[in-house]
């Protein structure tokens, strides 16, 4: 008589003991802070001043992670470069970023670019 023996995963039981919506829903209950937060919570990973955060929130910009990928790439050339406060465009959006501590320091909207003159600058990247 054969015996059948299978690989136990403890992924797969967690994930088994779960229906399909659970995991949905935890998502969806993330907020962007949260979501921010755990970005930041990484050394590498690109952080968002309190100025930086009030202006994404009150004009209402949301940043996609294909977007944020695009901005910490840009972040890691402008540094590869010697650059140390670069204005970075992504699609239609402007943000001053200081590279030595990898931090957004303002964001603006299109609407919002008109007629700005950006200071305090080495550099500029386009995402």
């Amino acid at each position: 008589m054969l015996q059948s023996t299978s690989k136990i995963n403890p992924a797969n039981i967690a994930s088994a003991t779960q229906s399909p919506t659970d995991g949905r829903k935890r998502l969806e209950e993330r907020s962007f802070a949260d979501m921010l937060a755990s970005v930041q919570s990484d050394q590498s990973a690109l952080r968002f001043s309190a100025h930086a955060q009030t202006r994404l929130k009150s004009r209402e910009i949301q940043l996609a992670p294909a977007q944020m990928n695009r901005i910490g790439d840009a972040v890691n050339r402008a540094a590869s470069k010697g650059a140390k406060e670069s204005l970075v465009l992504v699609d239609d959006l402007a943000m001053v970023v200081s590279i030595s501590n990898r931090t957004v320091i303002t964001v603006m909207d299109k609407e919002n670019l008109k007629q700005n003159v950006f200071t305090n600058i080495d550099s500029a990247v386009i995402a």
